[in-house]
């Protein structure tokens, strides 16, 4: 009983949290929307871990994903009336980003084919374990196509499920179904010729 009660006072106290920060972003958002910058550097500060780490994993280049970031909050600023509330905007800025970053891949034809050793750290520090921390792994992940890879990094770097990514993505989320398993049957196919039998946790 006593560790029932311990966990049950943990997630109360967790969705307080949470609760408080919804309220202090839709405060910041109403401010930010009257032309409040202190207000909009809280949002950014709150969201630029998250938009930095979808452009990180997808152009595996940290200036590259702070170029990007920075493109994204400008837009952001410039329709911060169209946000309608703290899940809108986290929304928003997953849906921008993704289809920045692929817009990016498509023009530039992005492939990071570069030695590893001349990739650098994403600028972020977490203290829960990076599905896509392997460095073998995301070489491959950036060998995908663009929408592909957009699609398998929102899966298991952003943890969103297939609804998620098909409303962010504005695609059906049978091609978003049908995409994962045709990503990860060409990951699993590229790693196994590199690794033999080695698995990995996210297949």
């Amino acid at each position: 009983m006593h560790s029932i009660g311990c966990r049950l006072r943990i997630t109360v106290q967790e969705e307080g949290l949470e609760g408080q920060m919804e309220g202090r972003i839709e405060l910041a958002l109403a401010k930010a929307a009257q032309g409040d910058h202190t207000a909009f550097a809280e949002i950014v500060q709150e969201h630029q871990g998250m938009v930095f780490s979808i452009a990180y994993h997808f152009l595996r280049n940290s200036s590259l994903a702070e170029e990007l970031a920075q493109e994204v909050f400008l837009h952001l600023y410039q329709n911060l009336s169209s946000i309608q509330s703290p899940a809108h905007l986290k929304y928003w800025l997953r849906r921008v980003t993704g289809h920045r970053c692929i817009d990016h891949g498509r023009r530039q034809k992005f492939r990071q084919e570069v030695a590893l050793d001349d990739i650098s750290e994403p600028a972020i520090t977490s203290s829960a374990p990076d599905p896509m921390l392997s460095d073998r792994l995301q070489k491959t992940v950036a060998s995908l196509p663009e929408k592909q890879r957009m699609i398998v990094i929102l899966r298991y770097q952003e943890e969103l499920g297939p609804a998620e990514i098909a409303d962010v993505l504005n695609i059906p989320i049978n091609t978003v179904k049908s995409t994962l398993n045709r990503s990860l049957a060409e990951l699993r196919k590229k790693l196994t010729r590199s690794f033999g039998e080695v698995k990995y946790a996210i297949f």
